[in-house]
């Protein structure tokens, strides 16, 4: 019979007890300063940011941004959403839309009235005459246009209307209609979006919109109705007259 084998006891040297265990360069790294310095980064760059879209007149393009503070698109595109959500909060008069293409700075829609009433009087206002306004809106609805078809749908000849409209820099030529004569097309440009605050073409009113405000209009400046008649001796009219003048 073969006797069980003794346990041989494990003896720790003294060069074991001494050893350092493993350790990786990673767990040497401390973590909580490098995640503070990128969110500093991050805080500066959103502050260059602010104050580049704030200083600028004109919509800036996110190819504009990127070149301006050295950034990827991608990061700049989170920058610009975390700066419109900052100041999409009720406490602030301001907001960052994306207009024409651009980004720029523009006071909110619930403060309109407000601020017209202020800035009413410090710089005079783009003012259209309504031939104007009506020429540039069946150039922003059927564009590219000529002028003849200009003149026919509304009725009038608007060679001068067509020129401020030039010169005010809100319509632009777009070639010419291949028909007989070559007329020249027309367009809106981008300083047609900047000054009506439109992200593109897409954001103008539809037709029903613009028929449901007519329509309120309409019933805004329509006359209240006629207090009842007091109660008198005197009888209402009739809608015919009496049988005896028959």
């Amino acid at each position: 019979m073969a006797l069980p084998e003794e346990e041989v006891p494990v003896v720790s040297t003294p060069e074991a007890l001494s050893a350092p265990e493993a350790v990786s360069a990673e767990d040497l790294l401390p973590e909580e300063p490098a995640v503070a310095a990128v969110a500093m980064e991050d805080v500066q760059l959103k502050a260059v940011l602010e104050a580049i879209v704030y200083v600028t007149d004109e919509p800036l393009t996110l190819e504009q941004i990127c070149t301006a503070i050295e950034q990827p698109r991608d990061r700049v595109i989170e920058l610009l959403e975390q700066l419109a959500a900052d100041y999409e909060r009720p406490d602030r008069g301001l907001s960052i839309r994306e207009v024409a293409g651009g980004f720029k700075m523009t006071t909110k829609p619930e403060h309109h009235e407000a601020v017209r009433r202020f800035v009413k009087n410090l710089n005079p206002p783009l003012k259209l005459s309504l031939p104007a306004l009506e020429t540039l809106a069946v150039i922003a609805y059927k564009q590219p246009i000529t002028a003849p078809e200009i003149m026919e749908i509304r009725g009038v000849q608007g060679a001068g209307v067509l020129k401020t409209l030039l010169d005010r820099k809100l319509i632009g030529t777009a070639g010419r209609k291949q028909v007989v004569g070559k007329p020249i097309l027309y367009k809106t440009t981008r300083e047609f979006l900047v000054q009506f605050g439109l992200k593109d073409l897409a954001e103008l009113p539809t037709l029903k919109e613009f028929q449901d405000i007519g329509r309120l209009a309409t019933e805004e400046a329509a006359p209240p109705p006629a207090p009842p008649a007091a109660e008198s001796g005197a009888s209402e009219p009739l809608p015919f007259p009496p049988i005896e003048a028959l």
